[in-house]
């Protein structure tokens, strides 16, 4: 059983990395604003960023899905890690080594199991290097320079060979420390007759990163007549390795398809290679399955699935290619990026065209792309027979519905004009208001339907964040529900109160010092939403904003009674503030005298009833009393509106 790891290591691995190089390594981050970073939510299907960082608080939001926390609650989070391997993870990127209270500096065989498998991999990893270098692998070296890569091109990728013995890995893993089940379980070894064997033997190897460079898989090419095996050999599905979220390729790539806002997908590792050497460094596979769902949501998310972005596929001209080509445009609509196809010449995958026409032809196939919509349109047209008045009618049935998809409406107009010329349809005008009527019901059955991957705002306090400034997270002034497991009351959006009321409790957890030390005098009974009433509590526990410092906003969390306020608490650190410019002591001034006046009105009318109630039979000192108080309020709240924060 593992150790406890110490607390000031864990304290020091949360300070240590910063949460926007973390997310980075998953998502495409732009500048939100207010200091904050936004990008496409990992954790839910999106059309437009709710995801919010927030890199001086450490913290992140989605005010689509209510996912929220620091660093280490992220990457638990994306990677379904432990704690402890979620520190031994980032100890790792710090370069800090942890102390285990019951097993001291090394963790060896204490830590986590994902943390032990990733570990297998790395030092295999490196182990088939070596590998390559060897007398038997130079098989897999001639296989390499007869595809035009040489000894750098190797390196680059972490290509490398396993040794054709049962055994050779194991012996290697088990002299590292590793045990059988670990071996069993990575997928780097299998059970024979007498036990553990190395699962690949006698192949050239490539290794599957995560997007995050962590080795999790292998893939490995058969070299030998002899060995009976598939062509390519990939690693079974483990804790750490799902093909149909992997792609190869994705942590080399994945910064140059940020910048570029494209991503051109091939069909093998050579291809990435060859594309990446050529200079097409967007190039990323799949590994050994179809392009699907799962791959999608990885691109969206570093794309920032914008309409200016694209995805570029290149398939072989055949018929399995075409197949394939048609098979990625079934996939069209779940991206906001624009989609085409590169057909590659006389049947060559993007490596054979490098060998067999150079660098300057792979970069030359990508630009000669084709919109996916336009080919699909003419292998549909393709099928019938355009000859009779029959054919030509199933032909616009059937393309009809590709043009009405197109998402650019100047395009689908011009395609709807051209594929009445493809068809020898005199009548232009009767085609285009056949694309147009499906176009039109397509956004009716979207709007009945919801946008795809649109999800309730659930939790209390939800919306008047950025849903009130306009994001598409639901209709401004609806009252939110609380879902199921959520205590206390939906607000009414609609109320000021409640919306300057949450802009005070941002500044008191974004910029403490700006309304300091005036907002620990306001009781929690000055905040009239029963959710925001509980934060000011909490902020009270934590010390207070007069006691703000680097470990303030960790206090606040930390005193939260449940994981509801706590959520409710990061939501607040991470949304940004409704000003245009910074915010400074006059707009800290102006949401406390508005808090703060509100609560007096609302007091006053209080005091008004009271005294309607009691009438003049009542006991004149107690009425006395009380009219005295209303005065005293009336006299404050006019000092307020004249004075503003001066009077507070």
């Amino acid at each position: 059983m593992a150790g406890r790891i110490n607390d000031d290591d864990v304290k020091a691995v949360r300070d240590a990395v910063p949460i926007d190089a973390v997310v980075s390594e998953y998502l495409q981050l732009r500048n939100g604003g207010g200091g904050n970073l936004k990008g496409l939510c990992p954790f839910h299907d999106e059309k437009s960023p709710s995801f919010q960082v927030s890199p001086s608080k450490g913290l992140f939001y989605c005010f689509g899905c209510q996912e929220g926390g620091d660093t280490v609650d992220f990457v638990m989070k994306i990677d379904h890690l432990s704690f402890a391997e979620t520190i031994e993870r980032l100890a790792g990127v710090a370069g800090i080594t942890l102390r285990y209270e019951q097993g001291g500096y090394t963790p060896g065989r204490q830590q986590g199991e994902r943390t032990r498998l990733v570990e297998a991999h790395k030092v295999a990893a490196q182990f088939y290097v070596e590998q390559l270098a060897s007398p038997e692998a130079e098989i897999g070296r001639a296989f390499l320079a007869q595809r035009g890569f040489d000894q750098a091109a190797a390196e680059h990728f972490g290509v490398g060979y396993s040794p054709a013995g049962w055994d050779h890995l194991i012996r290697y893993l088990r002299g590292r420390g590793f045990s059988d089940k670990e071996l069993l379980l990575s997928g780097l070894a299998q059970e024979g007759r007498r036990g553990p064997i190395d699962r690949f033997r006698g192949r050239l190897m490539w290794p599957i990163r995560d997007i995050t460079g962590e080795v999790i898989g292998f893939g490995a090419r058969k070299l030998r007549d002899d060995d009976n095996g598939p062509k390519y050999l990939n690693t079974p599905e483990t804790p750490l390795y799902r093909k149909s979220q992997v792609l190869y390729g994705i942590d080399l790539a994945k910064k140059e398809i940020a910048k570029t806002n494209r991503a051109v997908v091939v069909e093998g590792y050579t291809d990435v290679m060859a594309c990446h050497l050529a200079g097409v460094t967007t190039a990323i596979a799949t590994c050994g399955t179809a392009f699907a769902g799962e791959h999608i949501k990885i691109l969206r998310r570093l794309l920032m699935d914008n309409s200016g972005s694209e995805v570029v596929f290149t398939f072989d001209g055949d018929a399995a290619g075409q197949k394939a080509a048609l098979r990625a445009f079934e996939d069209d609509q779940k991206f906001a990026a624009e989609t085409s196809i590169a057909i590659t010449p006389g049947g060559m995958d993007p490596c054979e065209l490098r060998l067999a026409q150079g660098d300057a032809a792979v970069a030359g196939l990508v630009e000669s792309r084709t919109p996916l919509f336009a080919f699909a349109i003419r292998h549909v047209v393709g099928r019938h027979n355009l000859d009779t008045a029959e054919g030509r009618a199933a032909a616009l049935e059937a393309a009809a519905p590709i043009v009405a998809n197109i998402k650019n409406s100047s395009i689908q107009h011009e395609y709807a004009v051209t594929l009445a010329g493809m068809l020898g349809i005199l009548d232009t005008q009767f085609v285009v208001r056949r694309v147009s009527q499906l176009a039109r019901w397509n956004r009716e059955r979207g709007q009945r339907g919801g946008p795809p991957g649109a999800r309730g705002n659930g939790s209390y306090g939800r919306g008047d964040g950025p849903a009130g400034r306009g994001e598409p997270h639901g209709p401004a002034g609806r009252q939110s529900a609380a879902p199921p497991g959520l205590r206390g009351p939906a607000l009414n959006l609609r109320s000021p109160a409640h919306r300057v009321e949450r802009e005070l409790l941002k500044l008191a957890l974004q910029r403490p010092e700006l309304v300091a030390p005036a907002f620990d005098a306001y009781g929690a009974d000055e905040f009239t939403a029963p959710p925001y009433a509980v934060v000011r509590e909490v902020i009270e526990q934590a010390g207070g904003v007069s006691m703000a410092d680097a470990d303030y906003v960790a206090r606040v969390r930390e005193a939260a009674p449940d994981d509801t306020v706590r959520a409710l608490v990061t939501e607040l650190t991470v949304e940004p503030l409704h000003t245009r410019r910074d915010a400074d002591e006059v707009y800290a001034g102006v949401q406390l005298v508005a808090v703060r006046l509100a609560a007096v009105n609302q007091r006053i009318t209080e005091i008004r009833g009271t005294l309607q109630r009691l009438g003049q039979q009542a006991d004149p000192a107690h009425l006395a009393a009380v009219q005295n108080e209303l005065w005293v309020l009336q006299q404050y709240g006019q000092s307020l509106r004249e004075r503003g924060a001066a009077a507070l």
